[in-house]
């Protein structure tokens, strides 16, 4: 019996959101514990699941406090390391007026960037179920290299890979990276959360088309195409379903709802132990329908981590 439900590796942040403005007209920020490995893994540890992080922050304030953040969310951080030499990263997020959000980041280079290679705890890796990570930490050396390097462990301990890309266009130097490393990605993934967004962004097609795309081209076992507020097309190799999202929520601060999406929708197919192409049309309606509406739910608090709703809250909701 593994140890993990999953172990995560990837960018641990601070996600300065406007809180108001100033006399001067400068915004008023608030500053919440970010990073989308850490806001999957807080919702899969909110619904009963064993989880563990990898990944790097400076030895500074925030740094703790993330860590700190992590293990008060019930999240094993054994694997991040504090390294004094570099500041722990920080996201600057802007909001229109639906809570839709903008990025700015401050990671020339940020601690997450400089996780290497020797640092990635295989122990870890090796007592997990599923490893989970996303292209940001693909942007820049050393942390490409300690994900790549985390990757192969997964398969070579047996562990189901999931993906969620995750794109951030600023943090690449070339649109044509940001492609390279994704389409990279997409291939080594039995588990793939990916937008609409992103799915148009890479191939020009529907949610739908680019589910089977994944499934067809990219040997991709479980595809979620999230559809924003209209909630999740989800496919397997056997069967297929679209989730609409919950109605009658207001949305005040999107940061993390689609983090929070992939770690529910994890942590709901994890109860089945089965093999993605295993669940039942019925099983996989219930999986989506569960991490749609906590995705939804978390949209009506600021943050990721800290908005993950409680069971009882999406239980209710359902």
């Amino acid at each position: 019996m593994a140890a993990y439900d999953v172990v995560a590796l990837g960018e641990l942040l601070i996600d300065f959101a406007p809180q108001s403005v100033n006399e001067a007209g400068y915004p008023v920020l608030s500053a919440n514990p970010g990073g989308a490995p850490g806001n999957f893994l807080a919702a899969l540890t909110k619904y009963g699941c064993k989880t563990a992080m990898i990944g790097k922050v400076g030895d500074d304030t925030f740094g703790r406090l993330l860590v700190r953040t992590l293990r008060e969310a019930g999240i094993d951080t054994r694997g991040v390391v504090m390294d004094p030499g570099v500041f722990t990263t920080l996201a600057f997020v802007s909001l229109d007026a639906t809570g839709n959000r903008d990025f700015s980041f401050a990671r020339k280079p940020g601690a997450d960037t400089c996780l290497r290679s020797e640092e990635v705890d295989e122990g870890l890796i090796a007592d997990a179920r599923v490893f989970h990570f996303g292209t940001l930490s693909l942007t820049d050396e050393p942390a490409a290299s300690a994900t790549r390097k985390a990757i192969e462990l997964g398969k070579k301990h047996g562990l189901l890979i999931s993906l969620d890309p995750n794109l951030r266009k600023p943090l690449w130097k070339r649109e044509e990276d940001a492609t390279a490393a994704i389409e990279w990605s997409l291939r080594q993934a039995d588990i793939v959360k990916i937008s609409d967004e992103e799915i148009a962004w890479l191939w020009d097609i529907s949610p739908e088309e680019g589910a089977q795309k994944l499934l067809k081209e990219y040997g991709v076992s479980l595809v979620y195409a999230t559809l924003g507020p209209k909630g999740c097309h989800a496919a397997t190799r056997n069967v297929t379903v679209t989730v609409p999202g919950p109605s009658g929520i207001h949305v005040v601060d999107t940061t993390g709802a689609g983090d929070i999406f992939g770690g529910s929708a994890m942590s709901q197919f994890l109860r089945y132990c089965k093999i993605p192409s295993d669940l039942t049309k019925d099983e996989l309606t219930q999986i989506v329908r569960f991490a749609c509406t906590a995705a939804s739910l978390s949209t009506q608090k600021h943050g990721g981590i800290t908005s993950v709703p409680s069971i009882e809250e999406v239980n209710q909701y359902l």
